[in-house]
């Protein structure tokens, strides 16, 4: 499934982060702690640079207690880099943000030096509800639906202590295919731009490997091994009376079904990737999008040779 979504605004959040970066000491980037590495944003890391970088595993309540320390340790092995997990909704997580930020600029913080942070994150990753939180007001709005936020905004969250918030910004071509699936099943994309149905194939094959006990006991229905998503799906409609007339399953009400519960966590607390899992998505990512690549470089030089703006291969001089 190839999900492109990129809607104007978030070309203007790309401009303000450029513009904005020059100046900023620190850069926060909040994840979704159910899938951290899809929901981190490779342009942002070039947007960036070297700048000193707090990973934020957010939603660590909806994640699978057993997998956020493995991405912890993941992202505090990178350079430059440290990594903590975080509910949006405590009452009093700004102490932590701000010395984990301290500990990655020492020497900013002062009214003399105030420390300078960028916030940053994927459409519905709960950024509008952290800075909420952190300013004890409602400084940003908020909602269960990806680009909420549209304006870049600055915050005072202490003495010397300035939070630059920008919307929440996707990159253009999602190169990593279960990636975009679980974005989507996360809802950090929006709704018009994948097949639910789909989604939730993807979900259920998923679920069925890493987690079959919380699909048997959310939906009572058995999970014997060699079952499919295709039947998965269809037994969940039919124990949710999701049935059409002639006795169908109406699968794409099954597949709303499945995908509201993942993200309310009712159908239990998952975590849709490790790292291992990701790096090896990632690396088959690359290699397809290096092959079209070359696909696309060869139909592009036959082009410009039938319109004799490049010559022929077999007519170049030879040395």
């Amino acid at each position: 499934m190839a999900i492109q979504w990129f809607p104007g605004h978030m070309h203007l959040t790309k401009k303000a982060i450029s513009e904005r970066i020059k100046e900023i000491d620190v850069v926060i980037e909040l994840l979704d702690a159910r899938l951290p590495g899809s929901s981190a944003n490779p342009m942002l890391a070039e947007l960036t640079g070297a700048k000193p970088a707090l990973k934020v595993l957010n939603k660590r309540d909806l994640a699978d207690p057993a997998c956020t320390p493995l991405w912890l340790a993941h992202y505090n092995s990178l350079p430059n880099t440290r990594a903590i997990e975080l509910d949006a909704s405590e009452t009093t997580p700004a102490r932590r943000l701000i010395d984990a930020c301290h500990a990655l600029a020492p020497t900013r913080g002062s009214m003399v030096k105030p420390m300078r942070v960028l916030i940053c994150g994927i459409p519905n990753v709960g950024k509008s509800t952290l800075i909420n939180t952190l300013t004890g007001k409602r400084a940003a709005k908020t909602g269960d639906e990806a680009g909420i936020t549209k304006l870049e905004q600055r915050i005072v969250l202490a003495d010397g202590f300035y939070l630059w918030d920008t919307p929440g910004m996707l990159w253009p071509r999602i190169i990593v295919a279960k990636s975009g699936y679980n974005l989507a099943a996360s809802g950090a994309i929006g709704r018009n731009a994948f097949d639910e149905e789909e989604v939730a194939l993807e979900l259920l094959d998923y679920l069925i490997s890493h987690y079959p006990a919380l699909l048997q006991a959310r939906y009572k229905v058995g999970v014997p091994p060699g079952v499919t998503d295709e039947q998965m799906l269809e037994a969940i409609g039919r124990k949710r009376g999701a049935v059409l007339p002639g006795s169908r399953v109406n699968l794409q009400k099954a597949a709303e079904i499945v995908i509201h519960e993942f993200r309310a966590a009712t159908l239990g607390r998952i975590t849709l990737e490790t790292p291992e899992e990701f790096a090896s998505w990632l690396a088959a990512g690359r290699l397809l999008d290096a092959e079209r690549q070359v696909k696309k470089d060869k139909i592009e030089t036959a082009r410009l040779v039938k319109l004799k703006k490049l010559p022929r291969p077999d007519s170049r001089s030879k040395p």
